[in-house]
């Protein structure tokens, strides 16, 4: 009787949690676990829904994408800027109703010159006015300034970054036609990307002849400003850096992060802010989260979707991914006005509207850029550096300085050539890692796509290898269509 009680009780029993709908943990409430949670939550079939849980260390979502508020004025003070063709942050934009915008440092009236640390060795023409067709024939006057500095060498610039590109729109193929990737390596050799990884952009450069003059100016400034490096980063990151300089840039009304709520808010995430998770533990059909709170949390799927290169996270057993170090980008934002002695001009409206700088140890600053004009003499400035802009520096590049704020960002990864990548999975379970495709490039659309990839990999591994469709992916011939309208 005992055993037939026994046996009862066990046919009878609620089965274990993990045997039910899986609870997935994503650490990290940037664009990488955002996104993450929203394409689980698109590409689940009707009849599953799994818990998912984020947890964010930040009493706020969005990661490095964040807004600075200064004389009562809020602008990006992280991730900023967004490319036309960056069709998932389009369409999530699209989604939730938020409001593109065109960033200032975008517009094509914008001067900017190349400052040397004595002199602007290059700079483009500036009119106040805003008639467009004034601003037209500025823009004009612009461009054959730049070709008659570097001749033939910005078509094959334009070139070299739209082949680049080109390969990336791969990764919004239709499943039909785009296999789910279990590493970094497989997923970029898959688009043609691999080898642009494997040399720094100096050497892509040269092979694509691009004259050296070109290549210590315009290339270098715009390495500095987008991944503060120089041209010894990889091909890749270069080219995604050279495509973040183009036209047709934009940014949301009112700051980047609120895509991350957004999708957040959609998703049905039971998000914990102010909660740092600092181990993870497999035991065995699940893994143990424990917080600095003192909180624990099974989950059947772990997902990392922020760099572990600067967090203090535990792993039982341990895992194994390679060194990397991440390039800290120091953003400086100052209400005031610049000192034009410190340039040796004359007046504040000689100084470009952005004023960039070439390779060179002993430049403070990596560029300043105008973010608002308030009058005549008063300005919100935007300076990015290497290291922290000390008072008296900044005492001596302003002739005003009413309002100060810093903040030293853990950007991106120090890019070098030839790239070696962390797994998605990190454990051969199901222990992923979002960021592991940074190496390659960081940018908000690239954590966006790796973590749709990320997604796809979770539903295609855990749940029995089920068939695509099953996992309610789309394949018919428009779902590259769909998929930049639709999203």
């Amino acid at each position: 009787m005992r055993t037939l009680s026994l046996l009862i009780l066990l046919i009878f029993s609620p089965q274990p949690t993990f045997q039910q709908e899986p609870t997935i943990c994503i650490i990290g409430s940037g664009i990488g676990g955002s996104s993450l949670a929203h394409f689980l939550r698109q590409y689940s079939s009707k009849n599953r829904h799994p818990r998912i849980l984020m947890f964010e260390r930040n009493g706020v979502v969005g990661g490095r994408m964040a807004t600075v508020t200064i004389s009562g004025q809020t602008f990006e003070a992280g991730a900023s800027i967004l490319h036309p063709k960056n069709y998932h942050t389009v369409n999530f934009t699209k989604l939730l109703n938020l409001k593109p915008k065109d960033p200032p440092s975008s517009e094509d009236s914008t001067a900017f010159g190349i400052w040397d640390g004595s002199e602007f060795v290059f700079k483009t023409i500036s009119v106040s006015s805003t008639v467009p067709f004034v601003q037209k024939i500025v823009s004009l006057a612009n461009s054959v300034l730049m070709v008659l500095r570097y001749g033939l060498s910005l078509l094959r610039m334009e070139s070299f970054t739209e082949s680049a590109v080109d390969k990336f729109l791969k990764y919004y193929e239709s499943f039909e036609t785009r296999p789910v990737f279990e590493s970094v390596d497989e997923m970029l050799k898959w688009a043609g990307l691999y080898n642009l990884t494997a040399r720094s952009l100096e050497e892509e450069l040269i092979d694509a002849r691009l004259s050296p003059l070109l290549m210590q100016e315009l290339v270098t400034i715009i390495t500095r400003i987008n991944y503060g490096q120089s041209l010894s980063i990889s091909g890749l990151a270069g080219a995604v850096s050279l495509a973040g300089s183009g036209g047709g840039l934009w940014a949301v009304e009112g700051g980047n992060w609120q895509m991350a709520a957004g999708l957040i808010n959609r998703s049905d995430v039971a998000l914990h802010l102010h909660e740092e998770i600092e181990s993870i533990s497999y035991l065995g059909e699940y893994y143990e989260l424990n917080s600095t709170k003192g909180n624990s949390y099974t989950c059947q799927i772990t997902v990392v979707a922020t760099p572990l290169d600067e967090l203090n996270l535990h792993f039982s057993p341990p895992i194994s991914i390679p060194e990397r170090k991440l390039q800290h980008t120091h953003a400086t934002f100052v209400r005031g006005a610049l000192n034009p002695a410190y340039f040796g001009l004359d007046g504040v409206s000689k100084i470009p509207e952005l004023v960039a700088t070439i390779e060179d140890p002993d430049l403070p600053f990596t560029c300043i850029s105008v973010l608002k004009q308030h009058d005549e003499n008063d300005f919100t400035y935007k300076i990015f550096s290497r290291k922290p802009m000390t008072d008296t520096l900044l005492d001596d590049i302003f002739s005003v300085r009413k309002e100060t704020i810093r903040i030293n960002w853990g950007a991106y990864p120090h890019y070098k050539a030839p790239e070696v990548f962390a797994p998605f999975i990190l454990d051969g379970r199901h222990l992923y890692y979002v960021n592991a495709f940074e190496n390659a490039a960081s940018t908000m659309e690239t954590s966006a796509v790796a973590a749709e990839n990320v997604a796809r990999l979770i539903l295609s591994r855990f749940f029995s290898k089920p068939s695509v469709t099953s996992l309610n992916l789309k394949t018919s011939s428009d779902a590259r269509e769909e998929l930049h309208l639709d999203l």
